[in-house]
């Protein structure tokens, strides 16, 4: 049998180790060169969420890299060219290696159930900012194949474009008038999905001024690629100049405007309205209520989510 050289096998450990890392610096280094907007926060919200990401991931490497690592020498140890591997096949009842692959991962799974319990009622998109500031609300709706903002305290409205001023909480109250979607910010907040008949809310608040991208994130058909808009974060100076020049639109949000916006289309330029038709998202949501829940004393639209779906299932059957 031939001989095994030592100073052979310990540099070709040496290379394999030294390629892992090299692989990893460069994957590294290249992930940090591309622009992933979940991987730059800008606001409170997604702050929070990066941190959970980061803190989900690294503590995900404490059972992955020793795996990894234990494959890599096992299959190196026990490879048939060594003679010198001890072969106990008959090797039993080791409270140690008992105690390892049942210990660490119920620590693991312990300490993530903690952290999810606590951030799921931390990054409720239903939970309001607590903010010094006085909050700014956007209705928004979902359309084929575009995204209406509305602003009821300016009395203006805007499509594929929203402005707010930074470290100021927007509470965004959303609806459809289309198939379901999704309302989605990545640098902000996590999305959240916009239904026809139904209001969901999502609070924000921007740390960082400068132009977001914010899309749908749920396939909606034909036109759906093109469902992109601008989310602006300015100054309050700017902001608020930003409305005066709104406001000074020659259009207007009128009833039969919005049938016409209503209409599928795809591409849609940004397009700014200096008014808007008092109670119009409500007109929207009211649309997909029941005849049953209109004449009730609680108004539909005031009804939890949970309680509409039931009225809805109900209806069904």
């Amino acid at each position: 049998m031939r001989k095994q050289n030592p100073m052979k096998n310990k540099i070709r450990i040496i290379l394999i180790v030294l390629a892992f890392i090299t692989l990893a610096t460069v994957s590294s280094w290249y992930v940090s060169t591309l622009h992933i907007d979940i991987l730059k926060p800008k606001g409170l919200i997604s702050l929070k969420e990066y941190d959970l990401l980061v803190f989900t991931t690294l503590l995900g490497f404490i059972i992955v890299i020793p795996v990894f690592v234990l494959a890599i020498v096992i299959a190196w140890r026990y490879r048939e060219s060594n003679t010198k591997a001890k072969y106990t096949p008959d090797a039993t009842g080791s409270r140690t290696a008992e105690a390892i692959w049942w210990g660490v991962p119920i620590i693991l799974i312990t300490i993530l159930s903690v952290v999810t319990w606590t951030s799921t009622h931390d990054l409720d998109p239903h939970k309001p900012l607590s903010s010094d500031v006085k909050p700014i609300t956007v209705q928004v709706i979902a359309l084929d194949w575009k995204w209406l903002f509305i602003y009821p305290e300016q009395n203006i409205a805007t499509v594929n474009m929203v402005q707010f001023p930074v470290d100021t909480p927007v509470n965004f109250v959303i609806t459809a008038d289309a198939p379901m979607n999704s309302f989605w910010i990545p640098q902000l907040g996590g999305q959240i999905y916009a239904m026809a008949g139904m209001t969901t809310k999502l609070h924000l608040n921007a740390t960082e001024t400068g132009d977001y991208k914010g899309s749908s994130a749920n396939i909606s058909g034909e036109g759906f690629s093109g469902m992109k808009f601008i989310a602006r974060a300015t100054s309050k100076a700017d902001y608020d100049a930003w409305v005066a020049n709104v406001k000074a639109s020659p259009r207007h949000l009128t009833t039969s405007e919005y049938s016409v916006l209503a209409a599928q289309s795809t591409n849609n330029p940004v397009t700014l309205y200096g008014s808007s038709t008092d109670g119009l998202y409500d007109t929207i949501l009211m649309k997909y209520m029941m005849p049953a829940t209109k004449n009730t004393e609680t108004p539909a639209h005031d009804m939890s989510e949970m309680d509409h779906m039931k009225h809805m299932e109900m209806e069904a059957h």
